[in-house]
Formats: C-alpha cells, structure tokens, sequence
C-alpha cells in the first residue's frame, strides 16, 4: 500500500476513533475523500468508495466516448474505467506513480455497479462541516450537474462531486 493511501486511512481512523463528545454531530459533518484532477482538488464522499487502487491494465473498447478509457478485470467484475480529466475536459491524465483509480460503487440496493475514475493523486481524508459547504454556482444545473457543493477550507476550496452523478452511464 502507498504511503500517501496509508497517511489517508490513518487520519480516516484517527478521526473514526475519537470519542462522540469531541466531534460534531453525526448528521452535520460530510466526510470525503480528497484528490487531484489536473491540479483542481476534488473529494467524493468516503461512503461511494469501493476501493482505491493503483493502475492496473484496462482494455480498450471500441465506440465510446474518449473520456472512457476501457475495463479492468476487477476480481472477475468487469468495471469501466473513466479518465476524470478528460471528462471534465481539463486534458488527459499523465500516469505517474501517484496515479491511483478510485472505484465508486452505487449505493442502490438493487443496481449492483462500480466505476473506476482515473485520478491523478490523492489528497486526505477530510471531515467537514456541512455549514462550511456552499452550493454549487449558480452557473451550474444544480439537478443535473456533477457538483454537491463547493467546500471552504482554511486557505482554499474543495469541489465535492455527485458520485452518483459520475457513476450514470450515458455510453
């Protein structure tokens, strides 16, 4: 396991394990895990996470759209692969060591699905309030966007997807 995935669990456990009196609420604190896209940070929250891994091989599958780069056999699953970059039209991920997917699974009971999102690293493990957490721009389709809210933190701000949102599949 990287060090990066270990330092990430840590504080997701130390934060697990402190008493109830020393946090918030349980109903008004989101947490999330933190990561980089083309140099924009993003957090989805920890509930979605199937699993975070290092690449591993993908095939590529003919006519669908270039943000999908193919499947992966996933202990016999097969699961598509999705380049966040490239979805979000921020360019195309460079593989680096610090590469990881991180597969979402779908909390419908009766939909039994997982995506892998090609991220460029990880950040943190991150519990924050939901009073620090904006609503998306008013720009932005709030029904049928991708953003939860826009997250304010100490000197910067974090985007926080819609994982299910990412996981509909229009290909």
């Amino acid at each position: 396991m990287s060090d990066k995935l270990s330092q990430v669990l840590q504080r997701q456990k130390e934060q697990i394990d402190k008493p109830f009196n020393e946090t918030q609420a349980e109903d008004e604190v989101v947490q999330l895990v933190g990561f980089v896209v083309s140099d924009e940070e993003y957090a989805v929250p920890i509930l979605n996470i199937q699993e975070i891994i290092k690449p591993i091989d993908y095939t590529r599958v003919p006519s669908v759209p270039e943000y999908v780069l193919g499947v992966f056999n996933m202990r016999g699953r097969v699961t598509p692969l999705i380049d966040l970059a490239r979805l979000f039209n921020l360019g195309q991920t460079k593989f680096n060591p610090q590469t990881r997917y991180i597969v979402l699974k779908n909390e419908n009971k009766d939909i039994d699905s997982c995506v892998g999102f090609v991220i460029d690293r990880l950040t943190e493990a991150i519990k924050i309030s939901k009073g620090m957490i904006d609503p998306p721009p008013e720009t932005i389709i709030r029904d049928k966007g991708m953003i939860y809210g826009i997250g304010k933190r100490d000197n910067n701000i974090l985007t926080i997807l819609k994982a299910e949102a990412l996981l509909k599949r229009d290909f």
